[in-house]
């Protein structure tokens, strides 16, 4: 391709509102343009690129035997009523009704439609195991787009659904894409760990994500190097300090005026945060068949650790929740800063794991400028619902060897997910077994943001001058440039030709501009190799060849040219699946 034809333009400074590297990057190197929050147009070089990145998927996708397919964007919502998903999942879902009045949603994932596929083809185990997957457009009205391609609204992606008679063939097809997807990662030159995760609006049994570790990443991850053990803290546990067995104390009543935080009143009373109880009020919405309600959550822990609203979401099986009003507290007979479980009423009370194994607490008296001392759960006051719900914290121990965790940040590139019969169940997605009994089919799903992906590997290879593409998703391998007169350009087309008359993929600088400007616009692109021809060049013996991840240039015989850089491109290769076999190990 012709750089004087590209339809795409290099930008000298990136707007304003760009935060991340790869989102600057992107716009300055003519990859993207915005349509509107969220939304992006792919030029040519980017969807080249695209391209490459899917090419790999698909690869790794019919290695385990997967069978690409594609599914319709626009789905009638009679069958996300029949799932239920419907009436759980808010307003990031796109809806709108068509021409006859009929609701429609633009699609956020495919479990739905899969299912409905499934009930229809499948009817016998003669047919299952089977892997299913389509690379296609989805839509999510994200409140908060942001950091260029990694938050978006519409946005391509691979999404697999395996299909099984029982558990142990669901188990032996995540395993497949736990495999697979660090192989698409190294092949793209992305450096992944997987993550314990929550199920979120999918349901189903078990998940992980796999996550790019950067520090432009939304989710908190907690890891233990030693024990191999990593979780998004929003599922993440650990082994809590179990304080020393106390004789329950008589409840006392003290007065701890404008003491309505924790710190405040561990300040007052001379005791250490872990000695109190702290309460959190919530409201969450509990969805049941197509009706939702609210219920008012009491959420007790203990003072030096701090809830986990996934955790607590998760015990209460509720679909959303927010902070409880100041007249909904009082509602319940608590009074905000100096709460309690103690004489509340008509509140789902949740405590902590840990709170039944703490004795003596402070806890508010719910009445302003007033705690009890010694408040003991089982005497004092009983829960609704006992679970694990705070948050775990750098320094935590890790539940499989007790050894510190750390939190780090990382941006999620894709996920797996064990439905087992979620939607089975739901949609009526059943086979006749070797008995000629109608069993449950066994679904997974699993998910791959492409262009997030792609995102990902900009944000991991870049330098201060620009991007730095792997020669696997590269747009072009070859950068030619030209500094023009009537020698140099008849030599450089003739080079161009024989290099596409080879095989190689070239992008042509044959603009009329300022060797610099073609120099700053190769290092911005990013293309593995760069040739330059210039009167300079050819006096010196020949054409500059540079890598682009080198400060080093060498001049090569023009007769010769051709197979070198053949030879340049198959050395980038050979590193590149070097590389790609340590990350595996990895």
């Amino acid at each position: 391709m012709r750089v004087s034809q590209l339809f795409s333009q290099t930008l000298r400074e990136a707007p304003g509102d760009t935060d991340v590297v790869s989102h600057q990057l992107l716009l300055r190197a003519g990859f993207i343009r915005p349509l509107a929050a969220g939304i992006f147009s792919y030029l040519p070089l980017a969807k080249r690129a695209l391209t490459k990145v899917e090419q790999i998927v698909r690869e790794e996708m019919d290695n385990i035997n997967g069978q690409e397919i594609s599914m319709p964007v626009i789905h009638p919502a009679d069958i996300w009523q029949e799932s239920g998903r419907w009436y759980k999942i808010g307003p990031e879902m796109g809806r709108f009704k068509d021409r006859a009045d009929h609701d429609m949603i633009l699609a956020m994932t495919h479990e739905e439609i899969v299912s409905d596929l499934v009930r229809k083809e499948i009817r016998s185990y003669r047919q299952l195991p089977a892997l299913i997957y389509q690379i296609q457009t989805k839509w999510r009205d994200e409140p908060r787009p942001r950091a260029g391609l990694i938050r978006v609204r519409e946005f391509t992606m691979k999404d697999s659904y395996s299909l099984d008679a029982d558990w142990e063939g669901l188990d032996k097809q995540y395993a497949n894409h736990y495999s697979a997807y660090f192989r698409i990662y190294s092949r793209c030159g992305l450096p992944v760990i997987a993550v314990k995760s929550d199920t979120g609006m999918m349901g189903g049994k078990e998940a992980h994500e796999f996550m790019y570790l950067t520090p432009i990443g939304e989710d908190t991850l907690m890891v233990s190097e030693e024990s191999r053990y990593s979780a998004n803290r929003e599922v993440a546990t650990s082994q809590k300090p179990i304080p020393a067995a106390e004789a329950p104390l008589a409840l006392q009543k003290v007065a701890t005026p404008n003491t309505t935080t924790i710190e405040a009143l561990a300040s007052l009373l001379d005791i250490p945060a872990s000695r109190t109880a702290k309460a959190v009020f919530q409201v969450a919405t509990i969805t049941e068949g197509d009706q939702q309600r609210e219920q008012f959550i009491l959420a007790i822990v203990r003072g030096d650790m701090d809830v986990n609203e996934i955790k607590l979401i998760n015990a209460v099986h509720a679909t959303a929740i927010r902070p409880a009003q100041a007249d909904e507290i009082i509602a319940t007979g608590a009074v905000a800063g100096y709460g309690s479980p103690i004489g509340v009423k008509n509140a789902l009370v949740v405590v902590d794991d840990l709170i039944p194994q703490s004795p003596n607490l402070v806890a508010g008296a719910n009445e302003a400028g007033f705690h009890f001392l010694n408040v003991n759960y089982g005497r004092d006051y009983k829960a609704d619902v006992v679970a694990d719900i705070v948050s775990a914290r750098e320094g935590d121990l890790d539940p499989l060897m007790g050894k510190p965790m750390k939190a780090v940040r990382g941006v999620e590139v894709g996920n797996i997910f064990k439905l087992g019969t979620r939607y089975s169940d739901s949609l009526n997605c059943t086979f006749l077994d070797k008995d000629g009994k109608a069993q449950p089919v066994v679904m997974g799903s699993y998910g791959i943001g492409i262009g997030r992906l792609l995102a990902c590997v900009a944000e991991e290879h870049h330098d201060d001058k620009g991007l730095k593409w792997p020669i696997s998703v590269a747009p072009y391998a070859v950068h030619l440039l030209v500094l023009p007169d009537a020698e140099t350009n008849q030599l450089a087309e003739q080079l161009y030709a024989d290099l596409r008359q080879a095989g190689v993929e070239v992008l042509f600088d044959d603009r009329d501009a300022r060797l610099g400007v073609k120099f700053n616009d190769a290092d911005l692109i990013g293309l593995p190799l760069r040739l330059t021809l210039t009167k300079k060049s050819l006096e010196n013996g020949g054409i500059e060849l540079k890598r682009r991840d080198s400060t080093e240039a060498v001049i090569v015989p023009l007769d010769v040219a051709v197979p070198r850089i053949q030879a340049e491109i198959a050395q980038l290769w050979t590193e590149h699946k070097t590389n790609i076999r340590a990350n595996i190990t990895l």
